[in-house]
């Protein structure tokens, strides 16, 4: 029998596989599904998780203009940003950005803002792919179909 050993090990930047995973947003709720693709990014759902090393996975999002929020979010939920001048405070819903020209970014958003903040998060976003229709590039990465909805009952927006 092999004595247990006292030494956590770290994994190394070159000894990480990444794997590819396909997702459909259509009618998910968009917290839920942010919080499932933020640890795939920073691969907290693998044994080897190491905290300063970007071994997360490559996470490909189809249908991310459909996404949903649960109550009334989409109307009364308000997100801020700044302009970088005097008074240039400017606010939006997810309602208008999802009916807007880049709706995916309400998904994007909510994904980064779960991610760590500094170059090691910057890589992890890299290797999220969204899409707002159901055609994708990364057909030749072979990505694994991962069914959310199925996961919690919750994870899927109700009508």
């Amino acid at each position: 029998m092999k004595a247990l050993s006292k030494v956590t090990q770290s994994v190394k930047p070159a000894d990480v596989e990444k794997k590819w995973h396909l997702i459909d947003a259509e009618n998910l709720v968009v917290g839920r599904l942010a919080a499932i693709v933020a640890n795939l990014l920073r691969g907290k759902h693998k044994p080897s998780y190491t905290p300063h090393v970007d071994c997360g996975d490559h996470v490909i999002i189809i249908n991310a203009d459909k996404v949903k929020f649960t109550g009334n979010k989409a109307a009364n939920k308000v997100y801020y940003k700044h302009t970088g001048h005097p008074g240039g405070i400017k606010e939006t819903t997810p309602e208008k950005i999802l009916e807007g020209k880049f709706p995916e970014r309400v998904l994007e958003k909510a994904i980064q803002r779960m991610i760590p903040r500094g170059p090691l998060g910057r890589d992890q976003m890299r290797a999220l792919h969204l899409y707002k229709g159901t055609e994708h590039p990364h057909d030749g990465n072979k990505p694994k179909v991962m069914d959310v909805a199925s996961m919690n009952r919750k994870n899927k927006a109700s009508a």
